[in-house]
């Protein structure tokens, strides 16, 4: 598809959470209706036009939702691939198959990144007890134990003093395929948002820096507090990612700030926490921003016009929001959740001051 999207049309979401919620109001703002595939609950489907419950494997209910949407796109990585190559064949998918592939495992993401000359963490692959000397060979240690698909916010993994350790921490993982990664010595971990459009534009958004509590990201500040010429460094690794990738859409992309430079920590190929700040700070932000990669439109322009401080509301902390509500420049996003779990992300705010010369 080279055509624009035209208004009217319906824009498919694979994922029905909070990042679907917020593509899906983006998508209204420029005149198309969604609809959301969900197996489980779906705060999207609060606002989108169509919703769809169903398993990824229900090829009669994946066949429908194709039939029913012009385009598809996704709001989390954790898609079956035979989920998407079924939609992909018939109706047109961003971004593409092979982006989430790459993704989807910590291996293979790792070894793209590499092969494409870029610095990252060492790494090694653990696919039993017996590969676990010849990997802490090659990363050191301490190091960090990781499922290669499906670990998020802290989950599925478990940092190792030793060999001795590693060996105790293997049950845990259930058999799973690892990564075992180096421990970074890092000064601050950032993320740069950015985009790719149909025919090959990029446009990112100022690097943020970002800190994590027991694993999940707890704040997103921007500016980040990094040399300008680690800013654009970063934004041209973002840039050299998505243009290898042939992306279409937005992706954030996780940096580590070392003593060296910056070394790339993951990939995300979908719209992302770190990059919640640009519905404040910027004119087009990157939810927008999605929606017009994939719908053929131009990128908006990314220069933001505050500074901007996002704060994840996780768990119980969103009872705090009709008190956050009454704080000068705070702009509040709850996501629709019914109950509010430990280490359960229930809504974001947005701390904007004036734009600083930073």
């Amino acid at each position: 598809m080279t055509d624009r999207l035209p208004p009217g049309s319906t824009i498919g979401i694979l994922g029905g959470g909070q990042l679907g919620r917020m593509l899906s109001m983006a998508a209204a703002r420029l005149g198309y209706r969604c609809h959301v595939y969900e197996p489980g609950p779906a705060p999207a489907a609060d606002v989108a036009a169509e919703r769809t419950r169903a398993p990824y494997e229900d090829a009669d209910a994946l066949a429908a939702f194709a039939e029913a949407c012009d385009l598809v796109t996704f709001e989390f990585e954790n898609v079956p691939a035979a989920a998407l190559d079924d939609l992909a064949a018939r109706v047109p998918l961003y971004p593409c198959r092979s982006a989430l592939e790459t993704s989807q495992d910590r291996l293979v993401e790792k070894s793209f990144l590499r092969d494409l000359g870029l610095a990252t963490a060492r790494f090694a692959p653990v696919t039993e007890a017996a590969d676990l000397g010849a990997a802490l060979a090659e990363t050191g240690t301490p190091a960090i134990l990781k499922t290669r698909r499906f670990g998020y916010d802290g989950k599925g993994q478990a940092r190792v003093a030793d060999i001795a350790e590693a060996r105790a921490a293997l049950p845990a993982f259930g058999g799973a395929p690892l990564i075992a990664e180096e421990t970074v010595a890092f000064s601050s971990e950032i993320s740069v948002i950015a985009a790719r459009g149909r025919t090959g534009e990029v446009a990112a958004y100022d690097p943020g820096e970002n800190v994590h509590e027991d694993g999940i990201l707890a704040t997103t500040t921007i500016p980040a507090n990094i040399p300008n010429r680690l800013r654009m460094d970063a934004v041209l690794i973002a840039s050299r990612i998505l243009t290898a990738l042939d992306y279409v859409g937005v992706m954030g992309v996780e940096l580590f700030v070392t003593a060296d430079g910056l070394l790339v920590n993951e990939i995300a190929p979908r719209v992302h926490n770190s990059g919640h700040w640009t519905q404040a700070g910027c004119a087009v932000d990157q939810f927008e921003q999605h929606i017009r990669a994939i719908a053929g439109w131009p990128l908006g322009d990314g220069t933001r016009h505050a500074d901007v401080t996002m704060e994840n509301l996780v768990g119980d902390a969103v009872h705090r929001a009709p008190d956050l509500a009454a704080e000068p420049g705070v702009q509040i996003h709850l996501y629709g959740k019914s109950e509010a779990r430990p280490g359960r992300k229930m809504g974001h705010v947005n701390r904007v001051k004036p734009l600083s010369t930073a």
